[in-house]
C-alpha cells in the first residue's frame, strides 16, 4: 500500500496542533477537507489516529507512532525535492556555504571569472548545520570546519589555522602574548570539552567532577557575549576571532593547542559539471 505524503503532511499538522481548526488554518485548507483527508488516511492504514471530544483532540498510540515515523519521512521527501530542483538549476546557480571567519570572496571571484554565466550564491552556516545544508540540498558545497560526520560526503582538506583562547578583557591572562593550555585548567569552557581535548585533559572542574553540561549557542556572537560576561572561556579559530573583534573580549594564542582544519565538502552522490572546477579552484587558493 502506498501512503499519500500529502495526507501524512496533513496528519502531522493536526498532530502538532492537536486542533483541527488551527491545523486547517496552518495548511490553508478548509477544516471539513482536512477532516476528510484524516479519515481517508485512517481508512487506508486501518487504524484510529485521533480521539476527538468536544474539549480536546488527542493522539492514539498508533497516532503517536505515526507522528514519530512521519517527521523524518517528510524531511527526507523535502530534501529529495530540494536536491532534484538543485540539480536542475546547478548549471546556472551554484551555492557555496561557509563557516564564520572564513572569507570566500577569492573563491567566488575565481569561479565567476572561470564561469561568467554562473550565478554564485552564498550561505553562512554554523557548527549545527554546516553539513546539514549539503544533505538537504540548500548548498552545493560547504567550506566546513572539521571534525564533521563525513558519511555520504566527499571531503577535501584546504588549510589549517591556529586556534586561540577567547577571554574576558579583565581575565588574569588577557595581557599575555602567549599561554599554554594548562594555564586555563581552572577556567570553565563554554563548549563541549570533546571539542578541545587539550583542555579536557587538564580541566580541574572535570577532574573534581564539577563539570557542567555544555551550553548550546546559536552563533559566535552569542558565545562571545557569555565570554565577555565572565561566564567562562572559549576556544575558536584565529580567523573567527579576528573577524569578531570586540573591546571586552581578548584573543590569546595558546602554544600547545592543535589547529582547526578547514575543508571543502559536498555530497558524494552529487552530479554536477561545476563541482570539479570549484574543488580545483578551492584547493589551489592561498587561503591562509
Amino acid at each position: 500500500m502506498d501512503v499519500d505524503l500529502r495526507k501524512v503532511r496533513y496528519f502531522v499538522a493536526v498532530a502538532e496542533e492537536l486542533h483541527f481548526g488551527r491545523a486547517a488554518e496552518r495548511l490553508h485548507i478548509a477544516q471539513p477537507v482536512l477532516s476528510r483527508q484524516i479519515r481517508a488516511l485512517e481508512d487506508e492504514l486501518k487504524v484510529q489516529l485521533f480521539v476527538r471530544s468536544k474539549r480536546a483532540t488527542e493522539l492514539t498510540s498508533a497516532g503517536q507512532q505515526l507522528l514519530e515515523d512521519a517527521r523524518p519521512v517528510l524531511a527526507s521527501a523535502e530534501a529529495m525535492r530540494r536536491r532534484t530542483v538543485q540539480a536542475a538549476r546547478a548549471e546556472r546557480i551554484f551555492t557555496i556555504a561557509f563557516m564564520p571567519g572564513i572569507t570566500v570572496t577569492p573563491l567566488v571571484r575565481e569561479l565567476a571569472s572561470a564561469q561568467p554565466e554562473l550565478t554564485v550564491e552564498l550561505l553562512r552556516t554554523t557548527w549545527d548545520d554546516q553539513v546539514e545544508v549539503l544533505h538537504d540540498g540548500r548548498a552545493d558545497v560547504s567550506i566546513v570546519r572539521l571534525p564533521i560526520d563525513q558519511q555520504g560526503l566527499t571531503v577535501r582538506p584546504l588549510f589549517d589555522e591556529p586556534r586561540v583562547a577567547m577571554l574576558p578583557a579583565d581575565h588574569r591572562l588577557a595581557g599575555k602574548p602567549v599561554i599554554r593550555i594548562a594555564d586555563l585548567a581552572d577556567d570553565h569552557l563554554l563548549q563541549d570539552p570533546d571539542a578541545v581535548p587539550e583542555w579536557r585533559d587538564v580541566a580541574v572542574e572535570l577532574r573534581e567532577g564539577r563539570g557542567r553540561p555544555a551550553p548550546h549557542y546559536r552563533s559566535i556572537e552569542e558565545k562571545l557575549e557569555h565570554v565577555a560576561a565572565g561566564h567562562g572561556i572559549s576556544v575558536i579559530p584565529l580567523s573567527t576571532a579576528t573577524f569578531y573583534t570586540r573591546p571586552d573580549v581578548v584573543a590569546v594564542p595558546v602554544e600547545d593547542l592543535g589547529p582547526n582544519r578547514v575543508a571543502l565538502a559536498w555530497p558524494s552522490s552529487r552530479r554536477s559539471r561545476t563541482l570539479p572546477a570549484v574543488a580545483a579552484l578551492a584547493e589551489n587558493l592561498a587561503w591562509a
